[in-house]
């Protein structure tokens, strides 16, 4: 009754405790959902705001291409002959109407929020070109010289150099909110300069042109440089297809390369031609600007195009990101009702069962008879479980094995592979006889040479290296029934059954031999030869006569190192007369010794 009465406790704190891990598991699932839902929405806000970003990013580099298209008609009224004087001023009235709003968008507030001062420099720069301009063009074309057309074109181009720096105060702005538009935003500046310098290698000659004077060494030196210039931004595109796959860009390059480096730089080369010869012009100032700049629209065009490109994928990531946070929440929903769900189902249909499986499994922990009722429901699932536990009862007969095999593991040098001590002592120990004394055997103890100068000079994974090809080189001359074993740092064990001292001696000496003449490189190439002192004894096995065979084998081996190192030295029989005509220490001392560590 007791029994059954801890029993129904039990049940109940089960009940319980399934009760408030079922509302942790609610409360954990909502605080995650919450996480997922808000990374969702910074998503969402993030890509909003890159969209915004690069669509500023754009009104700027338009401002900078209005600017420099502002030249153009400046350039062809700069070189009139006063017969269009009046369309050409139209013209260029209206090119710096479309630049003036184009800036005055910059300062809004809904627009880049550009920082006043740099703005400030731009319009005054501005100011002073427009200025320059009027004024030579008020001149009467014979009294202007090409260096008043020329600082009056030098001056518009200092107004899209000052405009620079607003370039790359955005650049940078949108760059370090956003890493991701670092490319999109550098190839949009690109496509800009592009066209930047595209207009300004017409502007370089255009002086000499509108005065109809030959060309000078300034004028084509500058135009050279400005070509250089263009090609190194054209290279940087590098191949076409990987700019974009949008189908507007990869025309734009196509038309880029056709009009522009095509036909548009042709005519300047024509142009630089007719000036080096003579300075008599086939074409006029404004027919040149009007050619040229045909050329260059296909340069504004892909620019224009990859902007609209990249602004559509950041369409595309923010409706993504929309769709993605309405799932979301969706299915946080769905994933809580589902949860609310199963507590329910899980108190009538899992819940008992697994009480009864409970039992079971303390029944078999307990090795009592376990006995399962005929009356419970034989569901699938259920059915399942009590199957494992049978494989359970199974898997305990499988534990005997299993600590068996951890039993080698525990008796197992994990750097050698060999037995350990460990190992080595409970052998030696466990054949103990009615008198103490067990089977005769010979021990041989080896003890590498010199081995902490190794591990100082090379390091210890170096001193670890050679402990294993140490092994690797024993292994072959040791016989099958040869037990091999690490007794501790650099000692190593052979235990010879029912062997004399004779063949111990012998197997030492050439082990030795073997250790003095080989070579092990090291994992940074250089090679050491290594030697080892033994130890030879012969004695008995069990416990007390395990331990004077070791302390023999050992003053043996202090022997060795005594007497110079690199040496096999016998430890002195108990009964001589039963180990006759064995090598003294002086046979083995007069075999060739070698150095002890070498490069």
């Amino acid at each position: 009754m007791r029994a059954a009465h801890l029993t129904d406790s039990n049940g109940h704190s089960l009940r319980r405790k399934l009760l408030i891990g079922t509302g942790i598991a609610l409360v954990c699932t909502a605080v995650l959902a919450a996480g997922v839902i808000m990374r969702s929405v910074e998503d969402y806000h993030r890509a909003n705001q890159n969209l915004r970003g690069l669509e500023s990013y754009r009104l700027i580099l338009l401002a900078a291409n209005l600017l420099s298209a502002e030249r153009g008609p400046a350039n062809s009224l700069l070189g009139d002959s006063g017969a269009d004087r009046e369309m050409l001023r139209e013209r260029l009235a209206m090119f710096r109407a479309r630049a003036d709003a184009s800036l005055d968008r910059l300062a809004a507030p809904s627009g880049p929020s550009v920082p006043a001062d740099l703005l400030k420099a731009v319009k005054a720069q501005l100011l002073e070109g427009r200025q320059n301009v009027d004024r030579v063009a008020a001149m009467p074309r014979e009294r202007r010289s090409v260096d008043d057309v020329e600082a009056a074109i030098e001056s518009m181009v200092k107004v899209v150099d000052t405009f620079a720096p607003i370039v790359s105060w955005k650049a940078r702005l949108l760059t370090a909110a956003s890493p991701g538009l670092a490319g999109a935003v550098m190839t949009g500046k690109i496509f800009s300069d592009l066209r930047e310098y595209g207009g300004r290698i017409g502007s370089q000659i255009m002086a000499p042109i509108a005065v109809g004077e030959p060309m000078r060494l300034k004028n084509f030196s500058d135009s050279n440089r400005t070509r250089g210039r263009i090609v190194q931004l054209w290279s940087l595109i590098e191949t076409r297809s990987r700019v974009s796959e949008d189908p507007r860009v990869v025309q734009g390059l196509n038309d880029a390369d056709t009009m522009f480096f095509g036909k548009g730089l042709a005519i300047v080369d024509g142009m630089i031609a007719e000036g080096r010869k003579s300075g008599a012009y086939t074409m006029t100032a404004d027919e040149f600007t009007v050619r040229y700049v045909e050329t260059l629209k296909p340069l504004e065009l892909l620019r224009g195009a990859y902007l609209d490109s990249a602004v559509d994928r950041l369409t595309q990531i923010s409706n993504h990101a929309l769709v993605l946070l309405g799932a979301t929440a969706g299915m946080t929903a769905l994933i809580l009702a589902i949860l609310v769900s199963l507590m329910i189902a899980a108190q009538r249909i899992v819940f008992s069962p697994l009480m009864r499986a409970r039992d079971a499994v303390i029944s078999l922990a307990e090795d009592r008879p376990m006995v399962l009722r005929q009356d419970q429901p034989r569901a699938s699932e259920m059915r399942r479980l009590f199957d494992a536990i049978d494989v359970l009862r199974g898997s305990l007969a499988e534990r005997s094995s299993l600590v068996k095999q951890l039993k080698l593991q525990a008796e197992t040098d994990s750097l050698t592979g060999l037995m350990n001590r460990r190992a080595l002592d409970m052998i030696g120990e466990s054949h103990a006889g009615s008198d103490g004394m067990a089977d005769d055997a010979c021990l041989v103890l080896m003890d590498i040479d010199h081995f902490k100068a190794i591990n100082d000079r090379h390091g210890h994974l170096e001193g670890d290296l050679v402990l294993q090809e140490t092994v690797r080189l024993i292994r072959p001359l040791l016989e099958e029934n040869d037990l091999f074993a690490r007794f501790g740092g650099e000692e190593f064990v052979i235990l010879r059954p029912n062997r004399d001292v004779r063949t111990a001696a012998d197997l030492a000496e050439q082990i030795r031999q073997v250790l003095e003449a080989s070579e092990i490189a090291l994992s940074n190439g250089v090679t050491l030869h290594v030697t080892a002192s033994f130890g030879v004894a012969s004695g008995n096995l069990g416990q007390l006569a395990w331990r004077r065979l070791i302390g023999a084998a050992d003053a043996a081996l202090y022997r060795a190192k005594s007497d110079g190192r690199n040496r096999v030295r016998q430890a002195q029989p108990a009964f001589p007369s039963l180990v006759p005509n064995l090598p003294d220490d002086a046979e083995l001392a007069a075999r060739p010794q070698r150095s002890t560590i070498s490069r």
